[in-house]
């Protein structure tokens, strides 16, 4: 399956928010407080925050697909759009998700491998994101990807303050 990207734009509002809410709950409402749960869902995910989100220059969308099915996005940040870091020679890796029915067919690494490849990415030292502590499967994903454990930070769905780790992956390492 070749996988092919685009950058999101405002024209893509209705699909970004619908693949946002489906891959976030498929693979986090089991773990979590119902309540919680759709308070945070009905908040990260509503239309006027993934618009703000869209139209912030720091910030940006990729679709990836397989012809012209969508099959998963991501999220990167730079400078002040970064939840935590906000230094200029990092990037961020907000969200990276696959719809349910392609997972297990390599083609999170594979839109990994292109975000570390991404010009935007290219000229910055470190690619970081935050992953819940409990998620196993991604943490081991992405240990197997290269990126390292360098702290923690709260993560808050609803009112339940939860921890992820901060991973990172130094793109020297690539050249």
């Amino acid at each position: 399956m070749e996988l092919n990207y685009t950058l999101c734009t405002l024209t893509d509002l209705k699909s970004l928010k619908e693949i946002s809410e489906q891959t976030f709950i498929a693979a986090f409402e089991k773990d979590n407080n119902p309540q919680d749960f759709k308070n945070y869902i009905s908040s990260a995910f509503a239309l006027e925050k993934i618009k703000e989100e869209l139209l912030d220059e720091n910030s940006f969308f990729y679709f990836a697909r397989i012809k012209d099915n969508i099959v998963g996005y991501f999220k990167l940040n730079i400078n002040s759009a970064q939840t935590d870091i906000k230094k200029a020679d990092h990037i961020e890796l907000e969200r990276i998700y696959v719809l349910p029915q392609y997972q297990g067919k390599g083609l999170g690494k594979e839109i990994l491998n292109f975000i570390k490849r991404l010009p935007l990415v290219k000229h910055k030292e470190r690619l970081w994101l935050g992953v819940w502590e409990y998620n196993t499967k991604a943490i081991n994903f992405y240990q197997n990807n290269g990126f390292v454990k360098f702290g923690t930070h709260p993560y808050l769905i609803g009112s339940d303050q939860q921890t992820d780790w901060l991973m990172g992956f130094k793109l020297s390492t690539l050249l």
